[in-house]
């Protein structure tokens, strides 16, 4: 499972299959398992973000990932984030743009 997955049809589906798909995902696919509980706990609440922008209407630019990812990596080390989650994050977020 890959993030495209996940956040496939994001306006279709609730926050609990949300939750449950992002849960699965880091099960099974390696290359996420090294994203801790805040790690993904950043994740969920963006992906819970893009949910409600999404069900108002509003699609994901590339200034609105800009701006996050500015944000993310301006408290890096607040949120004890690694440059390696920050990728993951960032692939997160483009993953929302159609």
């Amino acid at each position: 499972m890959e993030l495209k997955d996940v956040t496939k049809n994001l306006r279709d589906q609730t926050i609990y299959r949300i939750e449950q798909r992002l849960k699965e995902m880091m099960r099974t696919n390696p290359r996420y398992r090294n994203l801790d509980k805040e790690d993904q706990k950043i994740i969920f609440d963006l992906i819970a973000k893009e949910r409600k922008k999404a069900m108002q209407g509003i699609h994901t630019s590339g200034l609105s990932i800009r701006d996050e990812m500015y944000h993310l990596y301006q408290n890096r080390i607040k949120l004890g984030l690694t440059y390696g989650d920050l990728d993951q994050i960032k692939e997160l977020l483009e993953s929302f743009k159609d």
